[in-house]
């Protein structure tokens, strides 16, 4: 149910109707604009979710367009029909399963041809389809121009031209969306393969249409002499199957490699067609000239490694120089809260606990953490332009080699990358591998990238005991783990795994300006589930700290006569080589086993957010303040990500894993410091 807008454009609130829904789906190939025209269309009417089963990300929105609610799905890119990687499998069945009203596919108006080519799939299918010929202005520039009314005309659907990230033809492509769910009859392009090569698809379909199956007829018969295995499954008949066999059989014999020629002659119509619809303009500035010009630099074997670790000090430094006003406004804030809302529960005679409880223990955990949402917010936001430009595709590339000398495949650099945001997605990206050992290694290795939970550790250590090198320290450290994962994975892979990885291929998308709406969004959305868990987890992560600091002795809050001071003296004396060995830091390194965050609110629970900087200095020395640092670099990733490791390798990995970091840790932590104490 849903208030709605009456014309001539007065609210009423009297009219209060149920609302029709449809599902709409929007798919197309990889960096053609899909998520940001999803932003385009829901705005901030969206939410981040998982698929039913998977735990691969799901996003989802809505729009509403003349009192019909249209509940929008971002499919992740897909080429065909048929894939092997989990996330690509995800958006076929969702396309060939779902009962979806309208699906929107995303064209590069300046690679059309490969663009039809899953419009081509989707019309044998018989799905509604719409196309929103994106990035128009980059294409004119090129010179690229095509007519909207023959290629309609051709395939009986819309057309609309689009540039997402202006919102051009937004209003257009919602209004022939509307119109596609209210139209009667579909306009079904329709491909002659040939006299021979359509005699055997009648006669599959002779055999098919005697058996309810969940496709069209024809479909079944191009997938199957496509050879797809998991229609093969779909029929199970025996008889029927043995008669279709034998007509597949029949195939080939007399046409070698079917499906390649079904390949073949999808791609022959559709340049015929893209030819025949193409308007020479005047060309500007050709966006391939530029991105050929920016690779011959950017993807140099010596150059590209240099300015990419350039541009990742550049980062640090800027996320550190523009969050630190507002890190201390927030921190300032936190302070007062806690220190009025004191004053208040006293004025009200409150009981001392619930007064402990909320200034000591929920302000101070949380506060302590939330006021790094500032640099978390800028760091996600520049990593959203530095995909959105189409740099991050070229950072794969560029560490490829390196890769390789890891033991890893070429395209375990984008989640090794995405491990710098969190773990857990990045493991959940490995999906994209081919092979199991593959993606083994690196899963192994993705932990030893240092995620945006123990950004707050590094940063409120830096922040304390290396002020003026505080991004030096920083880039150090990820680069400490990008070398222990280098030495994981080599170590790993001679135990359990020999063979070579197979060569990288990646899609180098052209370079584009960013635009800002849509990375802002992106930016928000990822500080956002950053903000859910401070309000989540560490809530509760903090609930328990401050319980076990508050009893057996109220008095003595965070002291060593609490539940909390005798767990940490008892783990205590195995730090003591590594320069940390009281027991605040055990219990620090406790609580950061369910969450890397909880490190720093452990700190201001048990110290004093207000008193934080002047206690740290008499705990830990600019040596061991590194050491600790070492050991929450490596030791036991969270419980979401063991989770997720057990979940996508098995458990078996999962143990290892963890008890190969804590080793890990342990050792460079005190080897550091012992060093550090000689020279």
């Amino acid at each position: 149910w849903y208030w709605t807008w009456n014309s001539p454009g007065y609210f009423c609130p009297t009219s209060l109707i149920k609302m029709e829904e449809k599902l709409l789906a929007i798919a197309g190939n990889p960096n053609t604009g899909k998520t940001t025209l999803f932003n385009a269309l829901t705005g901030l009417k969206q939410q981040t979710g998982n698929w039913p089963g998977v735990t691969v990300e799901k996003k989802e929105g809505y729009f509403i367009y003349r009192n019909i609610k249209f509940n929008v799905i971002d499919l992740p890119g897909t080429y065909t029909l048929t894939g092997e990687s989990q996330d690509q499998q995800i958006a076929i069945d969702f396309l060939t399963e779902s009962k979806v009203d309208v699906v929107v596919i995303i064209g590069d108006a300046s690679n059309l041809e490969r663009s039809l080519y899953l419009l081509i799939l989707l019309s044998e299918l018989n799905q509604n389809v719409i196309v929103a010929l994106n990035m128009i202005d980059i294409a004119e520039r090129e010179g690229i121009k095509y007519d909207i009314e023959k290629l309609e005309k051709i395939f009986g659907i819309p057309f609309v031209e689009t540039i997402a990230n202006k919102e051009y033809g937004i209003e257009k492509l919602k209004e022939k969306i509307y119109e596609k769910v209210n139209e009667g009859e579909k306009h079904l392009f329709r491909i002659n393969y040939g006299e021979e090569i359509e005699k055997y698809i009648s006669e599959i379909e002779k055999l098919i249409k005697k058996f309810p199956l969940p496709y069209p007829s024809r479909f079944i018969a191009l997938r199957l002499m496509e050879k797809d295995k998991k229609i093969k499954e779909l029929i199970k008949n025996k008889k029927l199957l043995s008669e279709i066999e034998k007509i597949l059989s029949g195939i080939e014999k007399t046409t070698e490699n079917i499906d390649v020629l079904l390949m073949e002659k999808r791609y022959g119509i559709i340049h015929g067609i893209v030819k025949e619809c193409f308007i020479p303009i005047k060309k500007e500035r050709k966006r391939v000239e530029i991105t050929n010009n920016l690779d011959r630099i950017l993807t140099n074997n010596f150059l590209g490694p240099l300015i990419f670790l350039f541009i990742m000090f550049l980062i640090f430094q800027i996320v550190f120089k523009w969050g630190a006003p507002f890190q201390k406004i927030l921190n300032e804030i936190f302070n007062f809260s806690g220190e009025k809302l004191s004053s208040i529960l006293k004025s009200l005679n409150s009981p001392l606990w619930l007064i402990s409880l909320l200034k000591d223990g929920i302000i101070s955990g949380i506060g302590s953490v939330v006021v790094f949402l500032p640099n978390i917010f800028l760091f996600f936001l520049f990593f959203a332009i530095l995909e959105d430009t189409g740099y991050m595709a070229r950072a794969a590339f560029t560490t490829d080699r390196l890769m390789h000398k890891m033991g890893l495949h070429g395209k375990s650099a984008i989640p090794l990358i995405l491990g710098f945001g969190c773990n857990v997605p990045a493991i959940m990206a490995t999906r994209t591998l081919e092979t199991k050992k593959d993606k083994i290694l690196t899963v192994l290795v993705i932990p030893f990238m240092s995620c945006s939970a123990r950004l707050p550790v590094y940063l409120l250590f830096t922040g304390i005991f290396f002020k003026k090198h505080q991004g030096l320290i920083i880039l150090s450290l990820y680069f400490t783990g990008i070398l222990f994962g280098i030495l994981t994975a080599r170590i790993f892979k001679l135990l359990f795994f020999k063979e070579e990885s197979i060569p990288l291929i990646i899609e180098l998308p052209p370079y584009k300006i960013p635009y800002w709406k849509n990375t802002l969004l992106e930016g928000w959305e990822r500080s956002k589930i950053f903000l859910k868990k401070a309000g989540s987890v560490i809530f509760f992560g903090v609930i328990i700290l401050w319980f076990l600091s508050y009893f057996p002795d109220p008095n003595n809050f965070g002291k060593e006569t609490s539940l909390i001071g005798k767990i940490g003296e008892l783990l205590a004396p195995l730090f003591k080589p590594a320069g940390f060995g009281f027991w605040q830091a055990s219990v620090a390194l406790i609580f950061g086993i369910y969450a890397k965050e909880l490190v720093v609110g452990t700190f201001g629970t048990l110290f004093g957010e207000n008193n934080l900087t002047s206690v740290m200095h008499q705990y830990f020395s600019p040596a061991s303040s590194y050491a600790f640092m070492l050991m929450t670099l490596f030791y036991i990733p969270c419980l979401a990500t063991i989770a997720v490791i057990k979940r996508e390798i098995g458990m078996k990995w999962a143990i290892i894993a963890t008890f190969w970091s804590i080793f890990l840790g342990w050792i460079v932590a005190t080897i550091f410091f012992q060093l550090s104490k000689v020279f």
